[in-house]
């Protein structure tokens, strides 16, 4: 059974890179389409409260690209590792497109640094609550769009038909990389045969630029294909869910902070602050402070529509008030949710430390779990068995735009709380079993591994509760 799968899987790969050009174009439709859907909305009025999928292009786009895109986007990382990058991504095909085309500069340095990931997604999310991206289409353009333009422009300056820009600095390059871990395929490497190839070797372009001899799992592959036996050592292959990050992932402290503080706190206070009582009344408070000592500014929208919300035609604008009080509820949510996940990681570690990793040889290309001042090294081995909780926490404030649009609809939606709890509940326990095993691993006695995996518990409890508050309590 397993070598008939793996052989299915070698087709599927080799098919890809037989047939290249038949992708392009798939790409360059994809491209027209969403093109089409990001631009035409911006220049048209905007829909009133009787516009349906059914009748209006503004309708159709924001159903497109947040009832159906994103949500499922996320999806398929974990099912088909990140085919969605390399078979269909827009912004992948443009920014490679114009490095064909481009000044083939050399990366700089400030590029590689690796919290760009972090950053770019924090930024993208807050700045995508302030003007309100899931509403209104110029937000939609300023956003995706603005991302897009600034793709070709880095892949126009940058690499020789390279994807930098995917490479470095995609908003959500490393929320694909992390789901990504979990697909059940991935490009193994065979290094005897790599060493001692037994056919012609050719000249291949990895244009997501990931060091194929050396490539261990699914985080930075774009499954394109380009790379199917070559040397006749690299075969897309069958794996278990869990073995990158068992036994491959070491987890760094940028993908422990985006786990933690990105997936577990800034999105889950970017999805929550609108249903949030306790915002409404914080700034009710606020306001009534501020009148009473006649500070009046703040609670003014005057701000334009690319800063804060304003769209005084159908009565939605943002006041700084109302900014302030997003940014504020965003930083609280982080630190209740996404800290008390990196608390538990860190005392977890100290009760069940990690074996000590040994010096790597001279001259040695191996990779090792990296130590900072964020933590050591075994905790952000811990912090990967987060992976299946935090991108079902992303999934979910995602999809509550794709229900909200579906009851819009008449579409009945009795159906999406029970099957959003049981979704949470088999990421929380999946989380767990790997923290199980993982903890497992650890020379330390059972005592303290049992200790360690409560903590751990622990930790989750605030990213749970946060999610009863949404869906069963607001």
């Amino acid at each position: 059974m397993a070598a008939a799968l793996g052989r299915a899987t070698s087709r599927i790969a080799d098919f890809l890179r037989d047939h290249a050009p038949l992708l392009r174009k798939l790409q360059w439709g994809i491209v027209a389409l969403y093109s089409f859907l990001l631009i035409v909305p911006a220049l048209l009025p905007l829909p009133d409260n009787a516009a349906s999928v059914f009748n209006n292009l503004t309708v159709v786009a924001q159903f497109a690209f947040w009832g159906v895109w994103w949500p499922f986007v996320l999806i398929s990382m974990p099912i088909l590792g990140r085919a969605w990058c390399g078979w269909l991504c827009p912004e992948g095909m443009l920014t490679e497109w114009a490095s064909e085309r481009g000044q083939g500069r050399a990366i700089p340095k400030w590029m590689r640094w690796g919290g760009w990931p972090f950053v770019a997604f924090a930024l993208t999310t807050i700045y995508g609550q302030l003007v309100s991206v899931y509403q209104y289409p110029l937000a939609v353009l300023a956003v995706l769009g603005g991302s897009t333009v600034a793709a070709m422009i880095v892949g126009w300056r940058y690499g020789r038909s390279k994807r930098v820009w995917c490479k470095y600095l995609c908003p959500v390059n490393g929320v694909f990389n992390l789901l990504a871990k979990l697909a059940p395929w991935h490009f193994k490497v065979d290094e005897e045969k790599w060493r001692h190839p037994v056919i012609r070797i050719e000249p291949i372009n990895c244009a997501p630029l990931v060091p194929l001899r050396h490539m261990k799992g699914a985080g930075d592959c774009h499954v394109c294909g380009r790379c199917s036996g070559y040397r006749g050592a690299i075969a897309l292959t069958p794996r278990s869910p869990e073995e990158e990050i068992v036994h491959v992932a070491d987890g760094d402290p940028w993908q422990t902070a985006l786990l933690c503080f990105g997936l577990m706190g800034i999105a889950i206070g970017a999805f929550l602050w609108s249903a949030s009582p306790w915002f409404v009344t914080a700034k009710q408070w606020a306001a009534t402070w501020l009148v009473e000592h006649d500070i009046l500014w703040p609670l003014m929208d005057n701000a334009p529509w690319f800063i804060l919300t304003h769209y005084p035609d159908v009565n939605d604008s943002f006041s700084w008030l109302d900014g302030a009080g997003i940014l504020l509820f965003v930083v609280g949510a982080t630190i209740c949710v996404g800290g008390a996940a990196f608390l538990s990681l860190w005392l977890a570690d100290r009760i069940a430390p990690a074996a000590p990793v040994p010096p790597a040889p001279v001259n040695s290309h191996a990779a090792h779990a990296p130590v900072s001042r964020w933590g050591r090294a075994g905790l952000h081995k811990l912090a990967q068995a987060l992976i299946p909780s935090a991108g079902i926490g992303v999934f979910l404030g995602l999809s509550a735009t794709t229900i909200t649009l579906l009851k819009h609809e008449g579409v009945q939606a009795a159906w999406a709380t029970p099957v959003r709890f049981t979704l949470l509940t088999l990421a929380v326990l999946w989380t767990l079993r790997l923290y199980a095993r993982l903890l497992n691993a650890r020379p330390v006695g059972m005592a303290r591994k049992v200790g360690a995996g409560l903590v751990l518990a622990a930790g989750l409890a605030p990213f749970c509760i946060a999610w009863v508050l949404f869906f069963a309590v607001w």
